[in-house]
């Protein structure tokens, strides 16, 4: 990218194209590079069940639109009770003649197939997903896409070697699991859910946030084209009441649920006294920390792919920044130079850094925070920004003179929004950290190795980042401690969630 010194620079252009225009007065425009995979919609979706596309019992349909410039997209069934019974029979009838009694290497076979087919049509699904979600095209492309193959392709890799995820002791599937995922990452968290089941030798009901169904409805045609028995994966789209039939079905051996700690509340309230296993993955309010002796620059890139890049719609966001008191100045001004050149816009666009909000309800709440931020009398600041004139858009904003008793400080926003406090010691930044309801991610940001081992036993946090930030592997376990939930996704950890141990 050109900077202003280029100005006095000859450049050469092919005759008749305009010059460059000048942005902000000091940053060269890009052109438009849309990515231009063919999504290859369908204008209707129908419920998964038993291998095949049915209609809704209730005959009724909703729409899913694109947040970028509120269009429709697509139609999808909502489904109801009676759907959610006919995915149950199906499902526990695959585990039960089929998919329970398949040996492991079979089973492997499948997973590496579907794992296969997802890479193959890899543009396509990452399209699909920037158009349901809103978020940037080099985020599904680059990251939720691969990763979401990497976990079919990892948990295959274990589907033959279960004797020796628990040594010494026996595992066997439970059964027919149901699962809630989220719209922050639709595809991405599908196959956190269903490749470790489907590995240990359990059937599936699962079903997309209401916002984001799309992928889950083109994963089940890569089921469809991976020959998956019929029933072992059924997909039920809906509104949340589809999701609480999914939760309360008798059938449900085990129950997983990636969403808001309030849902994730009424659910276990919903199943107690029952014997179904449980795993949660629930809210975050993340704390990143920056000492002094931290490498600042990179720091502050930590922090925006912390919290801006995904345009904070994820739930281990580093919505809370921790910097050490001698250098905040320094590191607030090095944040806001970095912000001033994001550009938010187009998720399509391979140049865009800050997509669309899901939802113009989830863009309404935002704002609401903003207006409370304010009110309560932290300092927001926004960079000069153009937003597009249809879809729900918002600058990446800070907030600076928080303190640990603003709603922004305590509450997840999942918006593009960093509340920035200070501390002095070790121990303060500690107590700070520590000092909310939540508990599913921290980092920590020092150029000293003591320092970092110390904090990793100090924080209440399921997954610590060391001079980085939303790193994740398939083979590390994932998860919260207090309101953020409990049990793991991912890694041997993971497995063990969907097994019974004997």
């Amino acid at each position: 990218m050109a900077t202003p010194t280029d100005r006095k620079r000859p450049t050469l252009r092919p005759q008749g194209r305009p010059a460059p225009k000048l942005i902000f007065g000091d940053l060269w425009e890009y052109d438009p590079a849309p990515e231009t995979a063919d999504p290859k919609l369908k204008p209707r979706y129908e419920l998964f069940i038993n291998g095949r596309w049915v209609a809704p019992a209730s005959g009724r349909y909703f729409d899913s639109i694109n947040p970028a410039n509120e269009t429709k997209l697509a139609e999808f069934a909502l489904g109801g009770t009676a759907d959610v019974d006919a995915a149950y029979r199906a499902a526990q009838r695959a585990f039960t003649t089929v998919w329970g009694r398949m040996p492991g290497g079979e089973r492997a076979k499948y997973l590496f197939r579907i794992a296969r087919l997802l890479q193959d049509r890899a543009r396509e699904f990452a399209v699909a997903e920037t158009l349901d979600s809103g978020k940037p095209i080099k985020e599904s492309r680059d990251f939720d896409v691969p990763m979401a193959a990497a976990h079919f392709f990892y948990h295959a890799g274990w589907a033959d070697k279960l004797d020796y995820v628990a040594p010494g002791r026996k595992v066997a599937p439970l059964g027919v699991v149901g699962q809630v995922v989220p719209w922050n990452f639709p595809l991405l968290m599908l196959a956190w859910k269903i490749a470790p089941a489907l590995a240990m030798g359990n059937c599936v009901v699962i079903k997309p946030a209401t916002n984001t169904p799309l992928t889950a409805l083109k994963l089940a045609e890569i089921f469809q084209d991976a020959g998956l028995p019929p029933g072992v994966v059924n997909v039920i789209t809906g509104p949340g009441s589809t999701g609480g039939a999914i939760m309360a079905h008798p059938t449900a051996a085990k129950i997983a649920f990636t969403g808001s700690t309030e849902v994730g509340k009424t659910i276990m309230r919903s199943v107690a006294g029952t014997d179904k296993r449980m795993t949660m993955e629930l809210g975050g309010k993340a704390a990143n920390i920056v000492f002094d002796d931290a490498p600042l620059d990179q720091a502050v890139e930590g922090i925006v792919n912390g919290i801006f890049f995904n345009q904070g719609e994820v739930c281990c966001a580093g919505s809370r920044l921790l910097v050490q008191e001698s250098v905040a100045r320094l590191v607030v001004g090095k944040l806001r130079n970095r912000l001033r050149v994001l550009r938010v816009g187009n998720p399509l666009d391979k140049n865009t850094d800050v997509g669309a909000i899901v939802s113009r309800d989830q863009l309404n709440t935002i704002q609401a925070y903003l207006k409370a931020g304010v009110e309560e009398g932290a300092v927001m600041w926004q960079p000069p920004c153009r937003l597009p004139p249809k879809g729900f858009f918002m600058p990446p904003t800070i907030f600076t003179g928080v303190t640990q008793s603003h709603r922004i400080a305590r509450e997840e926003i999942f918006g593009p929004v960093l509340a920035i406090l200070t501390f002095r010691t070790v121990e303060e930044a500690v107590e700070k950290a520590n000092n909310t309801a939540y508990g599913l991610s921290a980092g920590v940001w020092t150029d000293k190795g003591s320092r970092i081992l110390k904090l990793s036993t100090e924080l209440k946090a399921g997954v610590i980042w060391a001079n980085t930030f939303n790193k994740f592997d398939p083979a590390s376990p994932f998860g919260g401690y207090k309101e953020s939930g409990f049990g793991r996704e991912g890694g041997r950890q993971g497995l063990l969630d969907y097994c019974k141990l004997t």
